[in-house]
């Protein structure tokens, strides 16, 4: 059974739908994607290799923007080079297996990058309030385990989706009204009961993300109240708010989409809207995120610099 693609429609941007409806423009999106998918490729391998290579990463800290930056690359892959293949022909299909595999791992990989997220935000709430206690509650096997119990939940939540998406009956039309294939546009296909779907989409993943959400910012806002009025260093403060804020900011980019399109009914909401917050959270934010922690954090800068021998590279 094949599932074809439509084109993504961006009813906000003029200039977009022309891009998107005329076949013969459909090359400039392709150019637009590819090279969204080739920096994202390169900013988070390169993150990850200067995080192996370099003792002086070899933190915490650093291993869990390891793991997110790993999570990036397979995160942009799971999507982008179908988009890309689906813009280039004129037969926009997937199998049927191949749709529900790309839910599957779509899921997997993005609830791994919320729980990691919250993890994030607690080692740096440890390591500024808690600096004498780091090296014991964050030692390498908490972290290996901490890390473990995000993939592993992760999995098996997105196992629930796809098992129970794959056991729907679909009504004729086998067209997608997206450019990946996502539980809320497949619920859309369905002519049977979908109710527990819709449930699960809500509550669970609502569940998932702001239970992610929650802690991150309450992370943030003890460490911003433990600075402002107990931390006595100015170069401290400084530092710390530094790094508080790339993580910040990484988080914002990341729940801010997902809360929009996942914590909302799966019918009555505008799919126009939400593949809009899709091209944000699957091909944009893994961008940013090497960006962000490169321009903003000295270590990483140094070890840059460091690996690529280059005294002025920022």
């Amino acid at each position: 059974m094949l599932w074809n693609y439509t084109h993504i429609q961006l009813d906000s941007m003029i200039l977009f739908i022309m891009i998107l409806f005329c076949s013969e423009l459909q090359g400039i999106l392709f150019v637009i994607f590819l090279t969204l998918y080739l920096i994202s490729l390169a900013g988070n391998g390169a993150i990850v290799m200067i995080i192996i290579s370099e003792p002086r990463l070899h933190t915490p800290m650093y291993f869990f923007l390891g793991n997110l930056s790993c999570l990036d690359i397979c995160y942009s892959t799971v999507t982008m080079p179908k988009v890309l293949e689906n813009l280039l022909s004129t037969h926009k299909a997937i199998s049927f297996p191949g749709c529900i595999t790309q839910l599957h791992f779509f899921h997997f990989l993005g609830s791994t990058e919320a729980i990691l997220l919250a993890i994030m935000a607690f080692d740096r709430f440890v390591a500024i309030c808690n600096p004498l206690r780091y090296l014991v509650l964050m030692k390498h096997q908490v972290c290996l385990q901490l890390a473990t119990v995000a993939w592993v939940i992760s999995f098996f939540y997105a196992l629930m989706h796809s098992i129970m998406t794959s056991q729907l009956n679909f009504c004729q039309s086998h067209q997608l009204n997206h450019f990946f294939c996502d539980v809320k546009p497949l619920l859309e296909l369905a002519c049977g009961n979908t109710v527990l779907n819709q449930w699960l989409l809500s509550v669970i993943t609502g569940s998932i993300s702001m239970g992610a959400f929650f802690p991150t910012l309450l992370s943030y806002f003890y460490i911003i109240g433990f600075l402002l009025f107990k931390s006595h260093s100015w170069n401290m403060l400084q530092k710390a708010l530094s790094t508080c804020a790339s993580h910040f900011m990484v988080a914002c980019l990341f729940y801010g989409p997902v809360g929009f399109t996942y914590i909302r009914p799966a019918f009555g909401s505008s799919m126009a809207q939400d593949r809009i917050v899709a091209i944000m959270y699957s091909a944009v934010t893994p961008v940013l995120n090497p960006l962000i922690y490169t321009l903003r954090n000295k270590e990483v800068k140094f070890a840059f610099k460091k690996a690529f021998g280059r005294k002025h590279l920022f």
